[in-house]
């Protein structure tokens, strides 16, 4: 069974930092991609960026390029995504997902068949 544990939300100032983390457990990710998402309150779940897990390779939305990154450890069987220079607008439940064994490009939610539950990041101004 799959299991996605996020951690690292919380309440920040504008231009602060938060990392949030992803522990994957249930099975093995080195084939596939881990993704984060956001959703703002009244607004659809938006794609942040994702990670190959296999080779680190990373993509990231523009509108967090140069302030967010995402990195992984194999070791711990986690994922991070490290928030920098947040802004207001940054503010929303953040999850991490898990695509199927193969789907190394996936960006698109219906890709993801497995989600954390979510974790609250608030940036104040």
């Amino acid at each position: 069974q799959v299991q996605l544990v996020e951690s690292g939300g919380g309440l920040v100032q504008a231009g602060g930092s938060l990392r949030l983390s992803c522990t994957a457990s249930g099975r093995t990710f080195s084939s596939s991609a881990m993704g984060w998402f956001r959703q703002a309150p009244g607004k659809e779940r938006e794609f942040v960026g994702n990670i190959r897990w296999g080779s680190g390779v990373t993509y990231l939305t523009d509108s967090v390029k140069g302030r967010f990154t995402i990195s992984r450890d194999n070791a711990k069987n986690t994922v991070y995504l490290q928030m920098n220079s947040l802004k207001p607008e940054d503010t929303a439940v953040y999850y991490c997902a898990a695509a199927p064994i193969g789907a190394t490009m996936a960006r698109y939610a219906y890709e993801f068949g497995y989600w954390g539950q979510g974790t609250q990041v608030t940036v104040s101004s």
